[in-house]
């Protein structure tokens, strides 16, 4: 019988992220299975890591069963997501002020006074712990990788990549290293047959999160420690959202590839949270000027095209790669027939009139892939079958006629 490997990436998108956990909700509906139970390896930054985690907390009196499933994250969401983005109508004036500030007088009382424009991250952070408690990366139930940007290059050369032959400082070619920051992913990884294994940093899950899902403009970066091996004493992260480099094509062939065997079969499941990247017509880019290209007036222009050109230069690549075992569901947030009726594309929008909308779009999407979600519940379904009874692919009999029931 031939490996096979199940992945999901789940995108970045704050409140959005409750598109993807609606869906995720279904599927656990549909198939009466925990998404821990079909899934071998969980990844995604930002609000992706969030959810991912969340469903690979242990109960604590069932430590091989998930604490939480796909509802219970939509939960989250709906009632924290007004805590963790508090209305703050003066938000995006204190950062004008302190961006003013730094490019004139540069009173550092002001600058403590504006607070930077910030959301205030203890609410997430506060979050965060009733739901992971005191657990760490090594701790998760399946395989689980969390994407963050280290912006501090002087522990670049401190964090260690082991395999049979070399030593190799992280994110590097050939030995080369630099003082600039880097991508890290923190990556547990738990299935069998792992071509190139890797311990676990030791890293408190909440601080994983934290800083995958540190946005700029919207959080701080996070600073925290982590501890590369056993062989490595802590060392010091600070971390900004993940979704700064990771989408899908990357953490396939960056995180997870480089640790499946060739002959592995893999299928990859992207769950999304709304596309919101534009198309420009040339004479309204030259308009914009070099400062128009990054004002927020314009909705950061050049800023959103590096978030998305890496994975519209690879996705081809990928998508022949992966072939028909690329499961995409997502769809953009600016064309609609119903304006009133799209979410906002906003990441920080926690009103219930949003949540509402974010539900109807996570409906839209699975109404638009309805066949490709039947093949995927059939198929997740079948592996934790599979996994069930690895050496003679027996089925578990009362879990497929269930499925058949629902699927009727």
């Amino acid at each position: 019988m031939t490996d096979r490997i199940i992945a999901l990436f789940t995108y970045g998108g704050g409140m959005r992220g409750l598109v993807a956990a609606h869906i995720m909700a279904t599927i656990e509906e549909r198939t009466g299975l925990a998404m821990a139970d079909m899934v071998d390896v969980f990844m995604g930054p930002s609000t992706g890591a969030i959810i991912n985690s969340g469903l690979n907390v242990p109960h604590p009196h069932y430590p091989d069963r998930p604490r939480f499933k796909a509802r219970h994250m939509v939960r989250f969401y709906e009632r924290q997501g007004i805590k963790i983005f508090t209305t703050d109508k003066y938000r995006k004036f204190r950062s004008f002020i302190h961006d003013f500030n730094n490019r004139t007088m540069r009173l550092s009382q002001l600058n403590w006074l504006m607070k930077h424009g910030h959301y205030d991250p203890t609410n997430l952070h506060r979050a965060l712990r009733n739901m992971y408690g005191k657990l760490s990366l090594q701790d998760t139930l399946c395989s689980l990788v969390i994407p963050t940007y280290n912006i501090d290059g002087q522990q670049m050369n401190l964090a260690k990549e082991r395999d049979d032959t070399d030593e190799t400082p992280v994110r590097t070619t050939n030995n080369m290293v630099d003082g600039g920051g880097h991508a890290v992913w923190l990556k547990n990884l738990k299935f069998p047959h792992i071509r190139k294994s890797q311990a676990a940093p030791s890293v408190s899950l909440v601080d994983a999160v934290m800083a995958s899902t540190a946005a700029p403009t919207f959080f701080p970066c996070h600073h925290f420690q982590v501890k590369p091996d056993n062989d490595s004493s802590m060392i010091s992260y600070s971390g900004i959202d993940g979704s700064i480099f990771d989408n899908p094509c990357i953490s396939y062939l960056g995180a997870l590839r480089p640790h499946i065997k060739d002959d592995t079969e893999v299928i990859m499941i992207i769950l999304g949270t709304g596309y919101t990247h534009r198309s420009f017509k040339h004479e309204d880019w030259n308009r914009f000027g070099s400062l128009g290209v990054v004002d927020p007036v314009n909705d950061f222009p050049l800023i959103n095209i590096f978030f998305h050109a890496s994975e519209s230069a690879l996705m081809d690549a990928f998508a022949k790669e992966v072939g028909d075992h690329l499961y995409v569901f997502n769809r953009t947030m600016l064309a609609s027939d119903d304006p009133m009726s799209t979410p906002n594309e906003q990441i920080d929008d926690a009103s219930p009139d949003n949540l509402e909308k974010l539900h109807n779009f996570a409906n839209l999407i699975m109404d638009e892939n309805k066949s490709r979600l039947d093949d995927l519940c059939q198929l997740l379904s079948s592996n934790y079958d599979d996994k069930r009874n690895p050496k003679t692919g027996k089925k578990n009999k009362s879990k497929r006629s269930l499925f058949s029931f629902l699927r009727e």
